[in-house]
């Protein structure tokens, strides 16, 4: 980590802060749903949604399963995710992709808890499998979302959205 930087890094923190995000109408991408709702069983591997979005009545939006990823690997400006090997990264992509496949919406939000980054990709060097399965996603209508959040000792607020790239 670069000196002078914060970084966040406790994963369920990561939740709520989104939650909050998305709440108070900064993600703008997420909005137009009228619930919440937090670990929530769905897929066909016996998974729990990080966040689930949904409109009342559900016409109006189709379902939003948002899965939450803390990213504290930087380099030279740019976020990667995973910082290990995770099969459970790799699981929750294809949850996302079956729930597209059910006509819902499905997304990957990065969380960036540090002012170092400017962009979000997929460290393919610590998991191959992992960025080949997120390009997948994507090609299957699964949306990555990544935004920056500043640090400080006072609080966590969001700050700006980020670029995902996959090369």
């Amino acid at each position: 980590m670069a000196p002078g930087v914060s970084c966040g890094i406790n994963t369920m923190l990561s939740n709520k802060l989104v939650r909050e995000a998305i709440e108070s109408g900064f993600v703008t991408e997420l909005s137009g749903y009228q619930s919440v709702r937090s670990e929530v069983r769905y897929g066909n591997e016996n998974s729990r949604i990080d966040l689930l979005l949904e409109s009342d009545p559900p016409e109006n939006n189709p379902p939003c399963y948002v899965e939450v990823k803390n990213v504290t690997l930087v380099n030279n400006g740019v976020g990667l995710f995973p910082d290990a090997v995770t099969a459970r990264g790799t699981k929750h992509l294809r949850e996302l992709m079956f729930m597209v496949e059910q006509g819902a919406r499905a997304v990957i939000f990065y969380c960036v808890q540090r002012k170092d980054c400017g962009e979000v990709r997929p460290a393919e060097t610590i998991d191959e499998l992992y960025g080949q399965t997120l390009r997948q996603a994507l090609a299957a209508g699964v949306e990555a979302l990544a935004y920056r959040f500043q640090v400080s000792p006072a609080e966590i607020s969001p700050v700006q959205r980020l670029p995902v790239n996959c090369l």
